[in-house]
């Protein structure tokens, strides 16, 4: 659980929100003539950043409005707030966090790599 600051009420516990997915993405123009292939990329493609990463939010158990959020995925420290149609501040000195060790770049799930037969265990 965390404290998100919702921008018109304050802060609140992370329950009275929804998550609304990537910010900052523009919906498709002229949705009538528009192909299949944009409407995935649309629908389902996103960065998944690890770091951090431009996030929607609504305050659905308040006010119920929309707002954006700087948060590093790594450490789920959210490190901005802003209202929906203002540019996200700039965050300075913010690297990735790997608390557990894992690589900088990636997912660090040891359980997709294979084990050495006799290594009792031990990932290699």
């Amino acid at each position: 659980m965390f404290i998100i600051e919702c921008p018109y009420c304050g802060k609140r516990d992370q329950n009275e929100f929804s998550y609304g997915g990537e910010a900052h993405i523009a919906r498709p123009t002229n949705s009538d003539i528009q192909d299949d292939e944009t409407w995935a990329d649309y629908v389902f493609l996103r960065s998944n950043t690890k770091g951090v990463f431009a996030e929607r939010w609504m305050h659905a158990a308040g006010c119920r409005k929309w707002f954006n959020a700087l948060r590093n995925t790594a450490s789920d420290k959210i490190l901005a707030i802003y209202k929906q149609g203002e540019q996200p501040p700039q965050i300075a000195g913010e690297d990735l966090a790997t608390p557990a060790g894992e690589p900088v770049i990636g997912s660090g799930n040891d359980a997709t790599k294979v084990l050495q037969p006799g290594t009792a265990g031990v990932v290699k």
